[in-house]
């Protein structure tokens, strides 16, 4: 298992002015003991020779990155791909950093998931309102076309995870198994988000096994995450007020989680990841938080 880091951690959702220059995020986490990156917005870490050389340069990999696809509306699916292809070429550039003769399990993942549902979003988690769950009707058309972009990806070169989340239309346990089995796509076992939607991390390691393909670490807190829907509030609500704290710091048992992935024997990416909000981040807290929970990981075996 190789750790990795995400600018999601940064709040680095989009290329608007965003916190922290890739090049100093890249040599702090270096510097910390971080070998891989997230992608976080496609370009912002650069895109062909740029990209490569950047990464080249502070000794690290990319690990994958998140591509969302309106895979409940045909026309919008469509429209989509070409953010996908855009995606893709900047993984299969990044590709060509990793070591000569790794396997491909330590390839960049393109990170499929789904856009925010606007009901979901407003109320993440469980209990998962009946006017918010995809419609029964809805179920084979969306497969279909994750299962179109599964196989784009491969078309490519590059094995693709899904990405159940938080305030999307495949947030829980029950609707990642039931895409897994209308598809052959892996998953991205992303721990907090499995906890706050009513999931065990260490019992879903058990039950997805093989179809692991990638990790993201993050811890998560219940109470947070509460007293966020007592309140009325959102996901980005939830995530002000710290409901994905520094790893060893909520509710999920991320040791027997790492034990049941070595159980298994997964070997691939932990992404680690502490989302923060969009705007008012304080950088010097990042960095000591990304500090902690690389030593963190050290101390629980992860060197």
């Amino acid at each position: 298992m190789r750790i990795a880091n995400a600018p999601c951690n940064f709040g680095i959702y989009s290329l608007d002015s965003p916190i922290v220059d890739p090049d100093t995020l890249l040599a702090e986490l270096s510097a910390a003991g971080y070998t891989g990156i997230d992608s976080g917005p496609i370009g912002y870490l650069g895109t062909g020779s740029d990209l490569v050389e950047r990464l080249a340069r502070h000794g690290m990999q990319l690990a994958g990155g998140w591509v969302d696809l309106r895979y409940g509306d045909a026309d919008g699916f469509a429209a989509d791909l070409s953010n996908l292809d855009a995606a893709l070429d900047v993984f299969a550039a990044a590709a060509q950093v990793n070591s000569a003769g790794d396997d491909d399990r330590f390839a960049p993942r393109p990170t499929l998931a789904c856009p925010a549902n606007p009901i979901r979003f407003a109320a993440p988690g469980v209990p998962v309102a009946d006017d918010a769950a995809l419609p029964e009707s809805a179920w084979t058309a969306f497969a279909d076309r994750v299962q179109q972009a599964a196989d784009r990806c491969r078309a490519r070169g590059l094995e693709p995870v899904f990405h159940y989340h938080l305030g999307t239309d495949i947030e829980t346990g029950d609707e990642a198994d039931r895409l897994l089995a209308l598809t052959d796509i892996s998953i991205c076992l992303d721990t907090g988000h499995l906890t706050l939607a009513g999931g065990d991390a260490v019992a879903a390691v058990r039950h997805w096994g093989p179809r692991i393909k990638q990790v993201h670490v993050k811890d998560a807190d219940r109470l947070v995450h509460h007293r966020v829907r007592e309140e009325g509030a959102d996901l980005s609500a939830m995530v002000r007020a710290g409901g994905f704290p520094a790893i060893g710091q909520g509710d999920v048992d991320l040791p027997a989680v790492l034990a049941e992935l070595t159980e298994i024997g997964y070997t691939g990416w932990l992404v680690v990841e502490q989302d923060a909000p969009g705007t008012g981040q304080d950088l010097d807290r990042i960095l000591a938080d990304q500090r902690a929970n690389r030593a963190q990981l050290a101390a629980w075996g992860l060197r």
